[in-house]
């Protein structure tokens, strides 16, 4: 049967709300950091970004990803919290107290169960602390930082790329804050029993008590987590932070401040702006039809598609925008298809900017047709490819 790869579909549907005449006072905030998005958590809505698609360099805020490795094999049970794992010199030398940055205190060739190198992980932002923890889980360094990279586009941070599991700066080490954003949403929805250690506010090892260095914790804003980075004047201070206020969460990522109290001032700012000038919106009930997609090769010309859940978006208070949406899939969708086959996405867009996402399904299976169908659907489906690749220049 043919099959015609490449063929990239978008269907624009229609302005999905358009709210009062008022005007926007969302549309006036502005930040002095280069880099930096904020995201509500439960409708995966984009509120504001800055450069977010832009290079910058993690530091310590890397670790995010570090602990996400540790809790998922926490959750498929490779790992236990009362498992231990032994300090090696490398560790001791590279991110311990020799090497004169943030560090857990490890002591050399001593054993450490995995729940306190968590907290030296992320509450201390200890480097022995990262690097016991990878040699643990992989073996070595090296074989952790693959998993690392590896597990990042799982995870579709498809920019960012990672050279090692504590923040030392290099040509491998580079992120977005909208990918690390989306990191910390998986965490905080995929680990919720580990994510809590991301908040809490001190932590004691080999007798040194040292604070958690995420500044938003202290401000009585709801903040629980996550980390804060920095390596040097030229880096920048960076910081990818969460909070709830009232059932709401946001998600916050500033990379590239000039110093620390830019930082968790212009973090500060754009959560309690997000949670002040915000409404939830719905726009389609969980199962309830988004638009078709074309079917290959079916009993049907199209299958309706759907989203698991209820999508909903955020949107600024008395604004008079109009949300714009549409499907976005890789097609025709070649039949037989099941009930509940992922097939694209749904897009929304707020002007410019698309401030939602939503991955969508078929709402019902679609059995393969009749030879007379196929074959009228072949010849179709060959004469769209003509004009796509006549209209895009191909050959």
């Amino acid at each position: 049967m043919p099959k015609f790869p490449g063929l990239h579909f978008i269907l624009t549907l229609f302005a999905l709300c358009a709210l009062g005449a008022a005007p926007s006072r969302a549309q006036n905030f502005q930040t002095s950091v280069p880099h930096a998005i904020l995201i509500d958590a439960g409708t995966n809505t984009v509120l504001f970004e800055k450069g977010a698609d832009d290079y910058a360099k993690p530091a310590s805020t890397v670790k995010i990803l570090t602990a996400e490795l540790i809790f998922q094999a926490l959750a498929e049970g490779k790992l236990k919290l009362d498992d231990e794992f032994t300090v090696s010199e490398h560790a001791w030398r590279t991110g311990g107290a020799p090497a004169g940055g943030s560090a857990m205190f490890l002591a050399l060739n001593s054993r450490v169960r995995v729940e306190d190198l968590i907290r030296g992980l992320v509450i201390q932002s200890g480097n022995d602390a990262a690097i016991t923890l990878a040699e643990g889980l992989a073996g070595a360094e090296e074989s952790f930082v693959t998993r690392m990279n590896k597990r990042a586009a799982e995870l579709g941070l498809v920019k960012s790329r990672f050279g090692n599991p504590w923040g030392m700066d290099g040509p491998d080490q580079k992120v977005t804050a909208r990918e690390m954003s989306k990191l910390a949403a998986h965490i905080i929805k995929t680990y919720p029993e580990y994510y809590r250690y991301f908040g809490e506010k001190e932590y004691t090892w080999n007798k040194i008590r040292q604070q958690n260095r995420n500044p938003l914790l202290t401000m009585s804003i709801g903040a629980d987590g996550l980390k804060t980075g920095n390596i040097d004047k030229d880096s920048g201070y960076g910081l990818v932070g969460s909070a709830t206020q009232d059932g709401r969460r946001l998600i916050v990522a500033v990379y590239g401040a000039k110093s620390a109290k830019e930082r968790a001032e212009e973090a500060r700012k754009l959560l309690q702006w997000g949670f002040r000038n915000f409404e939830e919106k719905e726009l389609f009930k969980a199962g309830e039809p988004v638009g078709p997609a074309q079917v290959y090769g079916g009993t049907q010309g199209s299958v309706e598609l759907v989203a698991k859940e209820d999508v909903k978006v955020l949107l600024p208070r008395g604004a008079n925008e109009r949300l714009m949406g549409k499907i976005v899939y890789e097609g025709p969708v070649l039949a037989p298809v099941e009930a509940g086959a992922p097939v694209g996405r749904l897009e929304v867009k707020r002007g410019n900017s698309v401030v939602l996402e939503q991955p969508l399904q078929t709402a019902e299976a679609v059995e393969q047709g009749s030879l007379p169908r196929r074959a009228f659907d072949a010849i179709y489906e060959s004469a769209a490819a003509a004009i796509h690749q006549k209209l895009s220049g191909k050959k």
